[in-house]
């Protein structure tokens, strides 16, 4: 098997670099006296900003504040793949889970989602490289054509045949030439962002509207007493709030209620020079973001000079309620990157790959995220699960969150995603063994696949146990 060296995995991956140098933003320093506000939002990635955002456009006068144990943009939501797209997609499974009304109802809530991320821009003068492309699901094996067509069908079903469009493998070329590329289906309301330059505007807005942020601060307990009133510590002070929402994406597993109902894999990203000449001949030139149908997916999309950055979904499985550093440095997943890079694009061959970099996501039993408030008091807003699909459904949590939390009827929070409890994964060790035996067996069935053969039967029957036994995870 073919392998190459490692680029440089840096402190802080490309994206966040980028966006630092062109805005480092005002400082902000931990935590280091008491605070009385009306919400405390942990974490600063993108549920916390939105959720903070949305709150402060139902009520301008409200006291926020933001704890985040790094900077804000500096987990997840700055070493993303920048795609802010649907889940029309995912239209069969959340049929199953919730019902055809419901499951239209969400996918056309995260469609004014993307589109709101673009106003948001707009109208902030966010420069988060916001592109209207579309994106673009492809088979790149004759395996994959049957599941995606399948998606697109019950699209139409459901009288959405615009959101969710069949294209033959000569159409899909017409967008990015690989002649990997079979059929496929195209998603009008997709969008990519530079993923850092997005959360650090968010932090410029929210600073502007008056929000306390407090980067550098690591929460050591929280708490809902009985009146309702959380106490969240910290080592510099104490912060009361009358509501609290945890914005936590994979480190929610540490927390007990989220342990069978989280699981966490690694997913590595490596970028290419830039090469808008040679992307140029591949007719990749709309900005479309791009992924493959298998359930250890590659993501690709370009970048504003001409960049591939090309992610791999198939990363290591999670072990325990404890976030290893081999899912921020895995040089086995990078190698899985790379090798889908080289095999999707073989006329990009000479071209190199200059960086690399990964980290943990959470993925849920249902594989999409799911939201709501914990124990009776309801003091306790949350939102994980977003599978490694975030940055538009961050968006929607951050609509429902702050509706929840400001007591508001909004159609948002009768979602079917919000106040639902999925199905627990088994208790441990077998959500670990699970996972890991499962993602072995994707990836090796899908690799073998996508080189023209068949599985054998036990590595067949892995992929799909999750499936078998009632969760949307792992390959049909």
């Amino acid at each position: 098997m073919t392998t190459e060296p490692t680029p440089p995995v840096h402190e802080r991956c490309w994206w966040l670099r980028e966006a630092l140098a062109a805005d480092p933003g005002a400082p902000c320093p931990p935590l280091d006296r008491d605070q009385d506000v009306d919400v405390v939002v942990l974490g600063g990635g993108y549920t916390g900003m939105w959720t903070a955002y949305h709150l402060t456009e139902l009520d301008p006068g409200i006291r926020l504040a933001i704890l985040e144990a790094d900077i804000c943009g500096g987990g997840p939501s700055g070493r993303n793949g920048g795609f802010t797209t649907g889940w029309w997609d995912e239209i069969s499974p959340l049929v199953k889970l919730f019902g055809e009304e419901p499951a239209r109802r969400a996918c056309e809530e995260l469609g004014r989602s993307i589109a709101g991320i673009g106003e948001f821009c707009e109208r902030n003068d966010v420069d988060a490289w916001y592109t209207h492309g579309g994106s673009l699901t492809v088979a790149s094996s004759p395996a994959q054509e049957d599941d995606v067509r399948e998606e697109v069908d019950i699209a139409v079903s459901l009288g959405a045949a615009g959101e969710y469009e069949w294209l033959s493998a000569d159409q899909v070329r017409k967008h990015c030439d690989s002649p990997v590329f079979g059929g496929g289906a195209y998603m009008p309301q997709g969008a990519t962002v530079q993923p850092a330059r997005l959360a650090r505007g968010l932090r410029r807005v929210l600073l502007d509207r008056g929000v306390r942020i407090f980067e550098g601060t690591r929460v050591s307990r929280f708490r809902a007493g009985p009146d309702g009133v959380v106490e969240v510590e910290t080592p510099g002070g104490r912060v009361r709030a009358d509501k609290a929402v945890l914005a936590l994406n994979a480190w929610s597993i540490a927390l007990r209620y989220f342990r069978l109902r989280l699981t966490t894999w690694g997913s590595y990203i490596v970028l290419t020079p830039p090469i808008p000449e040679r992307l140029e001949k591949i007719g990749w030139t709309g900005g479309e973001c791009i992924t493959d149908a298998r359930f250890a997916l590659h993501y690709f999309r370009t970048t504003r000079d001409g960049r591939i950055a090309f992610g791999g979904g198939g990363g290591r499985a999670g072990v325990g309620h404890l976030i290893s550093p081999r899912l921020h440095r895995d040089d086995e997943s990078f190698q899985r990157a790379a090798r889908g890079f080289r095999r999707l694009f073989p006329q990009l061959a000479d071209v190199p790959l200059e960086e690399a970099w990964g980290g943990p996501i959470d993925v849920s039993p249902t594989h999409v995220p799911y939201m709501g408030a914990l124990g009776t008091s309801g003091s306790i807003l949350y939102a994980v699960g977003y599978s490694g699909n975030g940055v538009a459904p961050s968006h929607l949590a951050g609509r429902v969150l702050s509706a929840l939390a400001t007591g508001r009827d909004d159609p948002v929070t009768h979602l079917p995603m919000v106040d639902y409890s999925p199905r627990r994964f088994p208790p441990e060790p077998l959500r670990s063994v699970g996972a890991y035996l499962v993602r072995e067996a994707t990836v090796r069935k899908e690799d073998t696949e996508d080189e023209g053969g068949r599985p054998n039967p036990l590595v067949r029957l892995l992929a799909g146990l999750p499936r078998r036994l009632g969760y949307p995870l792992g390959s049909r």
